[in-house]
């Protein structure tokens, strides 16, 4: 007889992460934050009523690929090339200090010898806090009125490029974590991946761009998007070793610059990520964080490791900004602005995990700091910037 127990999960899943979701939002925090705790006190951490299966981890597959496929939608050609040498700098020198610091911290907590392995597991948890979620950032300088002076510009601009750095920082350790990997073998296969991209990215935006002028709204549009996402996603992963979720992000990235088509697609695959991928992944997520093994030791870790994810983008983001120009005051508030972790960084973990090189008593660890990341840096901002500032489109001193 079949089982239809999933289908009670399912709605467990979706009712429980979107009442989370909306507590959260109350208290003006992500709604994500919400389908995390409704992760965990559904899982073997709390009341144990639903546990990973076949279903919800494909489910939630899915929902990365959609998330991400929508990232590359949202990223503005135009601002990445008008944001300009200090934004570029910026996100630079704050992807490769938490990269150090934060891997640096696990290596020097979990390694018992110097093996590649140990390494690469060090690099995968460096990774997770490389990338910038900004939106927090985004909606508390708003308040200040500080979203259009010369910080709000950086971060914003920096921002889009960490998150591209930040994949194909993803891309690589992914590619070196397989058995038997040979580096030399990985990076041509990486290099031979985005040739491949750029090959079918023309050939796949002149279809597209012929479509949107009389089809650009129309339904089977998305489908094709869609369509064109999973095999991106597929032939990434498949045939260059490279993360599901580059291919889904360059698919994207495609797209997101040909006007009618990209609003249609994204306000499609939009609702049906909100609707179901988005939950189930984030749950997911949530579900498989076993709290129940915490000791003394994995405190202390999770304790440094939330210092490091915040100081180390300060550092990084900050020293990025005095480079370029940018005052002390107004550095400090960037590196400050740049703290903020979310999506990217949840699918970094995962995949870590999933390629098992983030130890899953370490995973706790991992949540607690990009969640804690994330909740501080609207307090830090507010603490820092205490002026409004004139408007300037400028990024650069």
């Amino acid at each position: 007889m079949e089982n239809y127990d999933f289908l009670i999960f399912l709605a467990i899943i979706l009712l429980s992460t979107k009442a989370f979701g909306l507590l959260t939002e109350k208290v003006h925090l992500p709604q994500v934050v919400g389908a995390l705790l409704a992760g965990i006190i559904l899982g073997p951490s709390c009341l144990g009523i639903v546990a990973k299966t076949d279903f919800l981890t494909k489910t939630a597959e899915i929902g990365v690929i959609m998330l991400m496929f929508i990232a590359g939608l949202d990223t503005n050609i135009n601002d990445l090339k008008k944001s300009g040498v200090a934004c570029f700098v910026v996100a630079l020198i704050g992807v490769l200090v938490p990269l150090v610091l934060c891997g640096g911290v696990y290596y020097l907590f979990y390694a018992d010898s110097f093996t590649a392995k140990n390494v690469l597991s060090a690099a995968f948890v460096g990774v997770v806090f490389t990338a910038t979620s900004v939106s927090i950032t985004v909606e508390t300088l708003n308040e200040m009125g500080q979203l259009k002076s010369r910080v709000g510009n950086t971060i914003i601009g920096a921002a889009i490029i960490d998150d591209v750095l930040g994949i194909i920082a993803l891309s690589v350790v992914t590619s070196l974590g397989g058995e038997s990997a040979n580096p030399s073998i990985v990076l041509l296969k990486i290099v031979l991946f985005f040739v491949f991209a750029c090959v079918i990215g023309f050939f796949v935006h002149i279809i597209f761009k012929g479509m949107d002028k009389n089809h650009g709204q129309s339904r089977r549009v998305a489908v094709w998007a869609l369509a064109f996402c999973l095999m991106m996603s597929y032939v990434a992963e498949r045939f260059f070793g490279v993360a599901d979720i580059t291919g889904s992000y360059i698919a994207g990235l495609i797209l997101c610059n040909i006007t009618n088509t990209k609003t249609a697609i994204a306000k499609k695959m939009t609702v049906a990520s909100y609707i179901l991928f988005s939950p189930v992944f984030f749950a997911s997520i949530g579900i498989g964080t076993d709290i129940t093994g915490i000791n003394a030791g994995l405190i202390v870790f999770t304790i440094i490791l939330l210092v490091m994810a915040v100081v180390s983008k300060m550092i990084g983001c900050g020293l990025g900004a005095r480079v370029c120009g940018l005052t002390t005051k107004e550095s400090l508030n960037v590196g400050i602005g740049m703290v903020s972790r979310g999506e990217v960084a949840f699918m970094a973990a995962q995949k870590g995990m999933d390629a098992g090189l983030v130890n899953p008593a370490v995973f706790p660890a991992i949540v607690i700091a990009v969640v804690g990341a994330t909740l501080l840096t609207p307090v830090l901002l507010k603490a820092s910037m205490t002026e409004k500032a004139p408007e300037t489109a400028n990024t650069t001193a």
